[in-house]
């Protein structure tokens, strides 16, 4: 049986680390569940040059990809705010400072931070992905606090070992990591060793 995987792309810089993740768990036959905040439009807007709609984008233009479900920040009852709707674990690709905070904290306002907060509590796979430099004190106390709980922080620092030779190189690291932290098999990048 396939996993599922719910992906949610916030508001912070990186918007292709999000685009890439979702082509690369499309890509394994990942059952995919996608969520875009506002924000994350705003920032996929300026770096990609790329108007989505609010309530329902175009993922196959965004990303090429097509059989994934969208799900809108704002719909309160969508399925995966349920620890009930049985998913294999989130990823939030670029995960921004506020939305970990808002989940550090557990005080969501929308489906991405309920969804977390599911995640974290039916003890699921969740897979943060802040992009942000330098770290503040309380991005730091944040991050910990998520990590005691159970989540993995998995920053967009990308490694060399395995000889990028693009922009693109580099982002597949970290998708791949990713992937890894879900079991799902891929060849993104070289692995070490080999």
């Amino acid at each position: 049986m396939n996993k599922r995987i719910i992906l949610a792309i916030t508001g912070a810089s990186g918007a292709v680390y999000g685009r890439r993740t979702l082509q690369a768990l499309a890509a394994e036959g990942v059952e995919l569940w996608v969520s875009i905040s506002d924000a994350a439009r705003v920032i996929i807007r300026n770096e990609l040059g790329m108007n989505l709609e609010r309530d329902n984008p175009d993922l196959g233009k965004f990303a090429g990809v097509k059989d994934v479900k969208y799900v809108s920040p704002h719909c309160a009852e969508a399925p995966p705010a349920s620890g009930s709707f049985p998913v294999d674990g989130m990823a939030i690709v670029p995960c921004s400072m506020s939305t970990l905070g808002a989940i550090a904290s557990g005080h969501g306002d929308n489906l991405i931070h309920r969804t977390a907060d599911v995640t974290l509590k039916e003890r699921r796979t969740l897979v943060l992905v802040p992009r942000e430099s330098p770290l503040s004190a309380i991005h730091l106390e944040n991050m910990l606090r998520l990590a005691r709980a159970g989540a993995i922080i998995l920053p967009a620092s990308p490694g060399f070992y395995h000889g990028p030779r693009s922009v693109d190189d580099m982002v597949d690291f970290i998708v791949s990591r990713v992937l890894d932290a879900f079991g799902v098999e891929n060849s993104l990048v070289r692995r070490w060793g080999r």
